[in-house]
């Protein structure tokens, strides 16, 4: 009989012993998994600040006994904190919680495990939230408001301008002076008649030119906080009605510090 076949029931009994016994790396505790020569090795290279030879020491650790929960415990802090690589920690955390179900740490490690799928889930998204993007944005709104301001200013001017000429209509003028529009309307087809005759009969004469009409310049309000747009009319001694009109696209109940306002005529 050869030597290996003289020792084999031995060493086939040895092995039934052991696994009675409950030595079977499945059976093992904490304090079991960690004198593995693998998983003391790779804490000395942690200690050492040596990571990634910590992190293919711990991966050995696995290799003989796949389900020791340190090791997995050992690799999820590690691929969590000094690798960057959140996919890799949420699974180590994971096994680790399989393999030590009772874990007093269970509540942290679920948190990390939420903190690792939100960074992976931002690295994945990649989300528009550069400070670059956001000055932008806030800078092409302001652009936007201003601009709106401006239109609304030129809109009222050109109403209360338009207003004015309605108002006040350009003069009637004859070549022996001014006239009023009352005496324009006033004279008679006699009178007009005579002034004709007159006209033709007499030197002529150089009209005068045509007065301009008088044309108003709006005024402007820069809005105080706590101010409505009913205070700032009976301030300036104009209706509200007036604001409104001068203002037009301005919401009364939505006046911010700052807004500047057209004032009608008082």
């Amino acid at each position: 009989m050869s030597f290996s076949g003289k020792w084999s029931p031995v060493l086939l009994a040895a092995a039934l012993f052991a696994a009675a016994s409950g030595c079977s790396p499945m059976d093992q505790g904490p304090m079991d998994e960690e004198k593995e020569p693998h998983f003391v090795l790779g804490k000395s290279r942690v200690n050492a600040m040596n990571y990634s030879g910590a992190i293919e020491a711990f991966e050995e650790s696995l290799e003989a006994n796949p389900h020791s929960a340190q090791a997995h415990y050992q690799l999820a802090m590690l691929y969590e904190n000094q690798e960057s690589d959140p996919a890799a920690a949420i699974y180590h955390y994971q096994e680790f919680l399989k393999y030590d179900p009772k874990a007093e740490n269970a509540e942290i490690i679920g948190q990390h495990i939420s903190s690792c799928k939100q960074q992976l889930a931002a690295d994945v998204l990649q989300l528009p939230s550069a400070p670059a993007a956001q000055q932008q944005l806030e800078k092409l709104t302001e652009e936007n408001r201003r601009l709106h301001d401006q239109l609304s200013q030129w809109q009222a001017a050109y109403a209360m301008l338009q207003a004015a000429v309605k108002t006040n209509p350009p003069i009637a003028q004859n070549p022996n002076g001014v006239a009023t529009p009352a005496q324009v309307t006033s004279r008679t087809t006699d009178d007009m008649a005579a002034a004709t005759t007159s006209a033709v009969t007499k030197t002529p004469t150089i009209p005068h030119k045509p007065l301009p009409s008088k044309i108003y310049r709006p005024r402007t309000h820069s809005v105080v906080s706590g101010e409505t747009l009913a205070g700032i009319a009976r301030k300036q001694g104009v209706t509200l009605a007036a604001m409104e009109a001068a203002n037009p696209g301005v919401n009364p109940k939505k006046l911010k510090a700052g807004q500047v306002l057209n004032l009608p005529a008082p």
